[in-house]
């Protein structure tokens, strides 16, 4: 991209939290705040300070099956980013006297998280979804399992599992694609492969029926789904469109519907997830108790319109264009790009260019949609969970 002045670099590691054994739970987020903590030569202040000089900016985060540090700095100072962040991935201390005080730093984030019901009631849809698969679990892990991990069980993770065998560079900006290349290869010539990412392939058995959880909330935190996709599905770009129309942006019918019209919700909105053997669908809502109800039958309604009738010419016209704007204009930021372009490495082992995804979803037609909505929504009971001041029997109504 030679019209921009920086680039951004992302170093994704093909492992992720359904990737840990259970007694590790969490230990890929972990891993995520000790690598900035220091290594043989240079101390997290250290760190901070090389970014903080240029007005660089350097980060990380942990998903279900990958994990990304990536940095973001004007083009010439890309040497000095890769030179650092190769060094936390593959010489970082791990020290014992940081791994304390960062322990109870992650405690806390847990203790946030559960204190954010919007955010939490994520968690325990998934866990309710995949109920004893690891696809279930939070990212962050547990209190037990984070409270009671030592640091060489972490340090011997790290070691076997993020290294060269499970890791994609992506880069996007103002950069020259050789000389990248040569300098990542001689950053990086001393670390060993390690152990190769595999996964089973099975698909986890999903659950059904209602789960409440009791909180003294101000609000109905409401999500409803159902079985999805995996990632590599041909029927994917299909969803994209049906997600949109249902509940991914302001014309969207759900939005429409119980926000603009009824005004029962300020957030409502729907999402797809996608792994490399399983996905879900849902919709989330948060509106006030009284409410919820009303909500969930307003989401079951325009769940049987889609099941009946199907979506309009100008609907699936529209999602078209919502996705293919947002692709577009996603592509003229270096970050966004690096992000689309290592994920879609690392994930599915291909790289699709914006005029061929657009292509894709010119192709679609109402027939296709048709197809879509009957594999994802008839005939399919959705998986109710609530976060609220309700008693567990309040939304039995909608179990299966």
């Amino acid at each position: 991209m030679t019209e921009v002045r920086s680039v951004t670099v992302g170093f994704w590691f093909d492992i992720g939290a359904r990737d840990e054994p259970d007694e590790l739970a969490g230990t890929s987020h972990f891993l995520e705040h000790l690598l900035f903590k220091g290594t043989d030569t240079r101390s997290a202040k250290d760190i901070a300070d090389a970014f903080d000089a240029v007005g660089g900016d350097v980060n990380a985060f942990t998903g279900k099956e990958y994990t990304c540090y990536y940095a973001r700095v004007l083009d010439e100072n890309l040497p000095m980013a890769l030179d650092v962040l190769t060094d936390m991935l593959t010489h970082s201390m791990i020290d014992p006297k940081e791994f304390e005080p960062e322990r109870n730093v992650i405690l806390e984030e847990i203790a946030m998280h559960e204190d954010a019901p919007d955010e939490l009631v994520h968690d325990l849809f998934y866990r309710a979804m995949w109920d004893g698969h690891a696809l279930g679990r939070p990212v962050l892990g547990y209190k037990d399992t984070i409270g009671a991990v030592k640091r060489d069980q972490v340090a011997d993770y790290w070691n076997e599992r993020y290294t060269p065998k499970n890791m994609v560079v992506a880069a996007a900006g103002n950069v020259e694609h050789d000389e990248l290349v040569n300098r990542v290869e001689a950053l990086l010539a001393d670390k060993t492969d390690g152990r190769k990412t595999l996964r089973s392939g099975s698909a986890p058995s999903l659950g059904q029926g209602v789960e409440v959880h009791k909180r003294p909330t101000e609000q109905a935190h409401i999500i409803l789904g159902t079985e999805g996709l995996p990632r590599n599905h041909d029927a994917r770009h299909e969803l994209a469109l049906l997600d949109t129309i249902i509940g991914g942006g302001m014309s969207s019918r759900l939005f429409q519907e119980i926000r603009e019209k009824r005004g029962l919700a300020y957030a409502v909105y729907s999402y797809r997830a996608m792994f490399a053997d399983s996905g879900l669908f849902a919709v989330y809502a948060g509106t006030t108790p009284n409410n919820a109800q009303t909500v969930i039958d307003i989401v079951h309604d325009e769940v049987d319109s889609l099941v009946t009738h199907g979506v309009t010419e100008a609907e699936l016209a529209r999602a078209k264009g919502h996705l293919k704007g947002s692709l577009v204009l996603s592509a003229e930021d270096p970050s966004s790009r690096m992000n689309r372009l290592g994920k879609q490495q690392l994930t599915t082992g291909e790289i699709i260019s914006i005029d061929e995804l657009i292509e894709r979803f010119d192709r679609i037609e109402m027939d296709d949609m048709t197809s879509i909505i009957d594999k994802i929504l008839s005939q399919k009971d959705f998986l109710v969970t609530v976060v609220g001041p309700f008693d567990k029997g309040a939304f039995d109504r909608y179990a299966a």
